[in-house]
């Protein structure tokens, strides 16, 4: 009798492996709208754009894929920065072809800051977010001026791989950096964010960071490797969290543009200083 269950148990093990994945990742949101919805709820530091703003940053979006020679096949998430230091916004769109690009949220971030030694200009580009340049998460520890680069302990940082960037320094020219989107030091720099402050890479709220995380909004490469990796008895990519909900339509790419505004939108305020304690 013993022997018989252990053999149903291992003629089983790919299956009860599989199931187990699906129960620690939980349902996934099956609807963009509810993806909206938690954004809404969960991330504080929005952005209220007006139509007019929506059309023309899908616009923008659209234009860096064609240049890009990158297809957008099949619904996705894409996410879209404006590097413009009137600007410094992220938002996240669901994109189908056919249909219009439906806003899901927007936030302030930092992008890089020149005429600073060691500062890039943030590229313009579609960056590709892959297990070719692994994510890693942030140890909170700070350095020697307290600050914490990456954020808090646990904050997803997204790398997207070494980035042929201008220098914002000295004699200017290019050289390459590696650019990621990370949350930022939670007392000494989130409070900055609409701001352009960074050496290069895209500075982002921790709500956002761990919306887009939990969501897997942006790892459908990532969620494609867990999956295989579910059949095959193997390990999943070890930063995904345990209790993540993945979502339907996950997308890969981050687009950064340049809207090159002369003046500061009215739905895209500069971050004001913290009021003396």
């Amino acid at each position: 009798m013993k022997q018989t269950a252990q053999r149903l148990f291992f003629a089983l093990r790919p299956a009860l492996f599989v199931l187990a994945s699906l129960a620690c990742a939980g349902t996934a949101v099956a609807q963009p709208a509810e993806l909206s919805v938690a954004y809404r709820e969960q991330v504080p530091q929005r952005l209220d754009l007006p139509p007019d703003a929506v059309l023309h940053y899908a616009e923008l979006a659209r234009e860096q894929f064609q240049r890009a020679g990158v297809p957008l096949l099949g619904s996705q998430y894409v996410a879209v920065v404006d590097r413009s230091p009137q600007v410094q916004a992220i938002l996240v769109y669901w994109v189908a072809l056919g249909e219009p690009a439906l806003l899901i949220g927007a936030s302030p971030v930092s992008t890089g800051r020149v005429g600073q030694f060691d500062h890039f200009e943030t590229p313009l580009g579609v960056f590709d977010h892959s297990l070719s340049n692994p994510d890693f998460r942030a140890e909170g520890t700070r350095n020697e001026f307290g600050f914490r680069g990456y954020g808090a302990k646990g904050m997803r940082v997204y790398d997207l791989g070494w980035q042929k960037a201008r220098r914002g320094w000295g004699k200017g020219g290019d050289s390459t950096m590696r650019l990621q989107m990370h949350a930022t030091d939670p007392v000494l720099a989130e409070h900055k964010l609409g701001s352009v402050q960074s050496k290069g890479c895209i500075r982002i709220p921790a709500a956002l960071n761990r919306l887009l995380d939990h969501f897997g909004v942006l790892d459908a490469d990532y969620e494609t490797a867990a999956s295989a990796s579910a059949l095959a008895e193997g390990t999943p990519p070890w930063v995904l969290a345990q209790d993540r909900r993945p979502i339907s339509d996950a997308g890969r790419y981050l687009v950064v543009v340049d809207s090159q505004r002369d003046t500061r939108p009215d739905w895209s305020p500069a971050p004001l200083p913290l009021p003396l304690p």
